[in-house]
């Protein structure tokens, strides 16, 4: 106990038993007045900090937020009831002074949310956004900021505003303070970038991991992310100072500042369930701006890679005709070595007819995209952009891009703005992961920031992926499907895949791309068996509807998606068999359906059969290690 308050509870008692033994009216009047004004003072000591919060539409979710005993902001999230986070302090560091520690709450505001948006570039066609915000003013010393939250089902999401004022116009912000204090023992799928996931507890990381990060106690799953960065540096999360924490540390560098600056929202998710965490998809593009108008130039679709010649340029186009892709890419080298200042964006390599490819792509409906590495476009961007909207080019990927300074990050948010006022679909790889700024530049289909189908992963990453990457938003896997005569051995790909064709053809499902990159290592002369490709022809790439079914991080994960009155279904397995079932629940009462079934056979290729299903089936799962199965369930006539 607090020894100020000890020494009042004891002097508390003396001053009763003196009112107890005395006979004198005026001495027992003036002892039982001082009596009561000690008990006041008491209970003004014991009395709690006020606690300001904000609860989700639904209830089951809370944000409390109080300035504590040594004057720092604070804040705890409560899922059902019950803490998931303990009392965890909030700030910032700024070069002349901290924001949070020695806060005082001036004002708060609180309003409601309760939308719905369009959204046909997204697993589903319409995103709810509700949710409860609260609004604090803060003063730490004589500086003023703001702590903005919002409260979405299952859902804490929060950043810090420095408004203009007096005296400031400008700063530096040297590190964030912000806290992630858990109330149990968690899990956490550390990662970096492309690396592979390493499951480990929390007081046992070692290393930082990147957002979004997925944690589980066993009974709870989280997801701890970061939505609208624009302006800001890579964040990464790393051990606390405490048992089962995490904090808050800058990557590369400090984030230069001015009035009215916004930090990015850092985000906490809470199911019960892995696949529950599937809802919180879409949760960066419901906390950034929204675009004004959808365009209709922004087209979705699936790309093969050509080789850097025209007829291959040509023999690609004339494939995408055949299996229903909507674009081609030349990809590094279209304009010689892709790290030379010398190769010039603005001139194609002899080898390459760059206007005949692009005229044949517009008499077939093809796109073509091409490659410009981070070299070319510090350089020459604002030339390259009217000069390809007059070649026809149908958009750009952006290669070795800086994702990781705030001059990087805020270099790629102008650009991305250029290329969408310029009529491009955009596609951005390597250290890049979204935060949920396609929702105001659409034409960012997808984006890498991970490791890819090129790099050969296992069954585990496969299944460790929906449940921790996919969570902010789409990503380019790089499909290294092979064909059906051989696996690849060329320079860049000298190993037998790690998984089976089946995995692959589920995994289109599976994992969410608007532009979706098939038979990356591939030539088009090598794919003459339409059964084992026939899939990946029918598969889309945008969905009216998702359901995640079925899931175990790293064990196994089963998706639905709807496109019109077709289903497909996506089941992969990890490098364990999964024996089981789909409730296939999902589907229209009152209809039958034949279910159009792609699975691995013995022979390493394709097996193609069908059964008719209907709602409610209980429709059986039989996947060996490192295997999958794809499916596409059409109703009946």
């Amino acid at each position: 106990m607090n020894p100020i308050i000890h020494q009042l509870n004891h002097q508390k008692q003396r001053i009763f038993l003196l009112i107890v033994r005395t006979e004198n009216v005026l001495i027992r009047t003036v002892l039982t007045i001082l009596l009561l004004a000690t008990s006041v003072f008491v209970a003004s000591v014991y009395a709690a900090p006020k606690i300001y919060q904000a609860t989700s539409p639904d209830g089951k979710t809370r944000i409390e937020l109080t300035v504590n005993e040594q004057k720092n902001l604070t804040y705890r999230v409560l899922f059902n009831k019950a803490p998931v986070l303990d009392w965890s302090v909030l700030g910032l560091q700024l070069k002349s002074i901290s924001l949070g520690p020695n806060t005082s709450i001036l004002k708060q505001t609180q309003r409601t949310n309760n939308e719905q948006f369009a959204w046909p570039l997204g697993e589903n066609d319409h995103v709810q956004n509700k949710y409860n915000e609260i609004v604090l003013e803060c003063r730490s010393g004589a500086f003023l900021y703001k702590l903005v939250a919002r409260v979405f089902d299952g859902t804490v999401a929060f950043r810090y505003v420095l408004p203009k004022q007096k005296g400031y116009t400008n700063g530096l912000i040297t590190a964030e303070l912000t806290t992630f204090n858990l109330t149990d023992t968690y899990t956490i799928y550390q990662y970096n970038e492309e690396t592979v996931f390493t499951p480990v507890t929390l007081d046992a990381l070692t290393k930082t991991c990147d957002f979004p990060a997925t944690l589980t106690n066993g009974k709870l799953f989280l997801s701890i992310g970061e939505a609208s960065n624009d302006a800001y540096t890579k964040t990464v999360l790393t051990k606390g100072a405490v048992a089962n924490s995490l904090g808050v540390a800058f990557h590369k560098d400090s984030v230069n500042t001015a009035a009215d600056f916004q930090t990015p929202w850092r985000t906490i998710s809470v199911a019960t369930s892995a696949i529950g965490l599937h809802q919180f998809s879409d949760l960066p593009l419901r906390l950034t701006p929204p675009v004004k108008e959808m365009a209709n130039w922004i087209k979705p679709g699936k790309l093969i890679r050509s080789s850097l010649t025209t007829q291959a340029g040509l023999d690609c186009i004339d494939f995408a005709v055949k299996h229903n892709f909507q674009y081609i890419m030349f990809d590094a080298g279209w304009y010689g070595a892709e790290f030379r200042g010398s190769s010039d964006p603005t001139k194609p390599i002899p080898a390459i007819d760059m206007p005949k490819v692009i005229q044949h792509g517009k008499d077939n409906n093809i796109g073509v995209i091409l490659y410009v590495n981070r070299v070319g476009l510090r350089a020459k961007l604002d030339t390259i952009l009217p000069l390809y909207k007059k070649w026809g080019v149908a958009g750009l990927k952006f290669g070795f891009v800086d994702g990781l300074s705030q001059e990087g990050i805020s270099w790629l948010a102008g650009a991305i703005k250029k290329v969408y006022d310029h009529g491009f679909i955009l596609d951005i790889h390597d250290n890049y992961k979204p935060t949920g700024l396609s929702h105001s530049y659409p034409n960012l289909l997808t984006q890498e920031g991970i490791r890819g189908n090129e790099n050969n992963p296992d069954a585990f990453h496969n299944t460790v992926l929906p449940f921790t990457r996919f969570l902010a938003g789409a990503a380019d896997y790089t499909f290294c499907y092979p064909n059906s005569n051989r696996f690849f051995t060329d320079n860049l790909y000298k190993t037998k895949l790690q998984v089976s064709k089946g995995q692959q053809l589920a995994l289109s499902v599976v994992y969410f791309s608007p532009l979706q990159a098939i038979f990356w290592y591939g030539n088009p002369h090598d794919y003459n068996d339409d059964q084992e490709t026939e899939f990946f022809k029918l598969v889309p790439t945008v969905w009216n509807e998702s359901r995640y079914l079925t899931g175990e991080i790293g064990k196994q994960i089963s998706v639905a998606r709807r496109k019109g009155e077709t289903w497909y279904v996506g089941s992969a397995a990890g490098l364990s068999d999964w024996n089981g079932s789909l409730q296939l629940d999902f589907l229209e009462k009152g209809k039958s359906y034949t279910a159009t079934i792609y699975e691995d056979d013995p022979a390493g290729g394709i097996n193609k059969r069908t059964v008719v299903v209907k709602q409610g089936d209980s429709f059986p799962i039989s996947i060996k290690a490192k295997e999958g199965q794809a499916i596409m369930i059409t109703p009946q006539s």
